[in-house]
């Protein structure tokens, strides 16, 4: 399974920025562009395993449940 999409960066850039505590916090090109490449492996993973939870399932179709049983061990894994 091929998965493709895109974030945008500035869809990342708002996104860590409304985490930022300070308004001097400033974000760098660079980080814009590892997060993104993060945020785009974390979702390719996340698809991933939740197929392959609905396969382990005989499901044909992905539901919200699937990606709530992967989701714990993702995020320790990330």
């Amino acid at each position: 399974m091929i998965c493709s999409f895109y974030i945008s960066q500035e869809t990342v850039s708002k996104l860590l920025c409304s985490s930022f505590k300070e308004d001097k916090t400033r974000l760098g090109s660079d980080a814009t562009l590892l997060m993104r490449e993060m945020l785009k492996v974390f979702v390719q993973e996340a698809a991933l395993r939740s197929l392959k939870q609905a396969e382990a399932e005989d499901c044909n179709r992905i539901e919200i449940e699937h990606f709530e049983k992967i989701l714990p061990q993702l995020l320790l894994d990330f």
